[in-house]
């Protein structure tokens, strides 16, 4: 936790009743819009609690919600290959509809929140740039920010269904999403007025996390700005 921030793990309820927690931080202000920030495979670790941290610094209140509680609560680990492959076999038992439908109740709790002013964005990494692009399909949400998220290209039917303003950041060399599949998301958003793609010569997946390897620390903060100018517009 920043000094300057506030942070604690709150619980929130499912649509069908079940209870999740969520990370959540508050800014200094201390109020702000609203940032639902989507993990990646790796659960609520000590790398997404940070980067909730860092967006509550930059003014925002944020909620990090555990998405695999239906599958493993509390899940947070590291980056090394046993930890990938723990990771990938918890995303392959998830249901998507059912995740995105939490990830809607986490949505409406954090607007529902005295510190939030109204306005929610979603912003996810990897697995959470997907579930980001679904929850903006869903319409639950005023804006999103999605960060490499595989599996966007298999789901572009649902591009029409995006009216909010929308980000999308990838890295060049992905060896997970082509720039074949990257190609076919600029096309769908291309007479978007709202939309934006962009693409990280010489990065990585997962170039914004600064615990990995693929760590690129001048596309992360690039699009970190990006990130921030983007928020200021759609919901600030």
């Amino acid at each position: 936790m920043n000094p300057k921030t506030v942070s604690q793990w709150i619980e929130l309820q499912a649509a069908d009743g079940g209870r999740f927690k969520a990370y959540l931080s508050l800014p200094p202000a201390p109020k702000g819009p609203g940032v639902l920030l989507i993990q990646e495979i790796f659960g609520v670790n000590r790398h997404i609690k940070a980067v909730a941290d860092q967006y509550a610094m930059d003014g925002f209140v944020v909620l990090a919600p555990d998405a695999f509680w239906r599958v493993e609560p509390g899940l947070d680990i590291g980056y090394s290959d046993a930890d990938k492959e723990h990771g990938y076999a918890l995303k392959q038992r998830l249901d998507m509809a059912t995740t995105v439908r939490d990830l809607g109740a986490a949505a409406s709790a954090l607007r529902a929140r005295p510190e939030c002013t109204g306005r929610v964005a979603c912003l996810g990494y990897c697995m959470g740039g997907l579930l980001s692009y679904l929850c903006a399909a869903g319409g639950g949400v005023d804006a999103a920010v999605c960060y490499y998220g595989g599996g966007i290209q298999a789901q572009l039917e649902q591009a029409a269904s995006i009216r909010s303003p929308i980000l999308l950041h990838f890295a060049e060399n992905d060896h997970i999403i082509s720039m074949q599949a990257v190609d076919s998301v600029r096309r769908a958003f291309k007479d978007r007025a709202n939309a934006a793609v962009h693409v990280y010569p010489g990065a990585s997946h997962g170039f914004n996390c600064w615990d990995r390897a693929a760590y690129e620390p001048m596309s992360a903060a690039l699009a970190h700005g990006r990130t921030l100018e983007f928020l200021a517009t759609a919901i600030g």
